[in-house]
């Protein structure tokens, strides 16, 4: 599914939830060759400000991209720019959901802007921004 830039309006959402596993921080670690002993170590994670293993941020941001690509405004959809603010860490069982709104539309560019925000099962903020994407041109 996917949405043209006519077919968007202020206050659409969607959202993607995914339960982050041990393999998906390794297979990360190793895709993106950050292996900071806070993602795989648990000795070292244990003694850092986290007190155990914590997934990487923009693994988990990520997820904001297959709202973005799949959903809102969806298959087509180019992704232009990311503003983040990571607020609180995601733990490795943690399950996260990544939620797009559109806040802001201009139709004659073909851009959006939407508020992006991840919380964890407690309901907890754990990154929040703003992402501009291109919307794609048919649905």
């Amino acid at each position: 599914m996917s949405y043209t830039i006519n077919e968007l309006f202020v206050g659409q959402k969607a959202s993607f939830e995914k339960t982050i596993t041990e393999s998906d921080v390794l297979l990360f670690s190793g895709i993106s060759g950050d292996i900071n002993p806070v993602h795989i170590n648990d000795r070292v994670a244990k003694e850092s400000i986290f007190g155990k293993r914590v997934a990487h941020g923009v693994l988990v941001s990520g997820l904001t991209s297959a709202v973005l690509g799949m959903q809102l405004p969806g298959e087509g959809t180019i992704y232009l720019g990311q503003d983040n603010k990571f607020r609180h860490p995601v733990y490795i069982g943690d399950t996260v959901k990544a939620t797009c709104e559109v806040i802001e539309i201009n139709t004659a560019k073909n851009i959006a802007r939407l508020a992006t925000t991840t919380t964890n099962q407690n309901n907890e903020v754990v990154i929040e921004g703003v992402a501009v994407v291109m919307a794609p041109k048919k649905a």
